[in-house]
């Protein structure tokens, strides 16, 4: 029976560790689909090196202290990653006479994983919170295992000069972008935007719309005002891109 019991937890700690492995490769892959610097050993990450670096001896994903098998958290697995110069352009304004040296909106990445299990509110996010004001993080990602308070998403959203998100890790078990049906999304720099307008003669209000609640605009981070180009497939034309302001 012993041996029953056992077999048992160690498919519960195989199937959890999984789980976890798929979100944390996906949010590598999301960081490195937004401009970030992500390097190949972090996307490739094999089951078996996850395991022991975030596993505990039992091989459950380590969370905090709630009893002696436990030594880690999840608060272990935190990520910080910078901008690529190619993704500061992307985020860098034209000239004008009031900012004729714009700077690129965008800067160092801060992701948490949130090792409570539910009852996630404001206190977590207060922490997360400081985190990301203490050290200056233009951009975090608070990922939680389950819902978190309508008043806790609403002060996740409150630190001036900084970009807060939110995503529940079931969300990420499955990187949405690599699906067959999904095209490919490509952000436009602002001065890629000004010159499709103007080949067009047309105002951005004028674009087909994206809104920016939509499942690859979270994925992607867009912020309302860009413009993506959206690549597809096509039997006779082989590929054919269109537009979307994001709203």
């Amino acid at each position: 029976m012993d041996g029953d019991i056992t077999q048992h937890g160690n498919d519960a700690a195989d199937k959890e560790v999984a789980r976890l492995w798929r979100t944390w490769r996906t949010v590598h892959e999301m960081l490195a689909d937004r401009g970030y610097e992500v390097s190949d050993d972090e996307l490739t990450i094999s089951l078996e090196k996850f395991r022991r670096d975030y596993a505990d001896p039992l091989g459950f994903p380590e969370e905090p202290l709630a009893n002696i098998y436990l030594f880690y958290s999840r608060a272990r697995m935190k990520i910080v990653a910078r901008p690529t110069e190619l993704m500061k352009i992307k985020y860098t304004a034209l000239p004008s006479k009031s900012n004729p040296d714009p700077q690129p909106d965008c800067g160092t990445i801060y992701v948490d994983f949130c090792a409570d299990a539910s009852g996630v509110g404001t206190k977590q996010v207060r922490a997360f919170n400081h985190t990301v004001d203490e050290n200056n993080y233009h951009t975090g990602i608070f990922i939680t295992q389950g819902n978190v308070s309508p008043s806790a998403l609403r002060l996740l959203a409150s630190i001036p000069g900084h970009i807060c998100e939110h995503f529940q890790e079931q969300d990420l078990l499955v990187n949405i972008t690599r699906h067959e049906l999904v095209p490919k999304h490509v952000l436009l720099s602002p001065e890629e935007k000004a010159k499709l307008l103007e080949r067009y003669r047309l105002k951005e209000s004028q674009l087909p719309r994206m809104q920016i609640t939509d499942p690859v605009a979270h994925y992607l981070g867009l912020r309302r005002g860009q413009v993506v180009k959206i690549i597809r497939r096509s039997e006779t034309a082989g590929r054919y891109a269109s537009y979307r302001w994001v709203i």
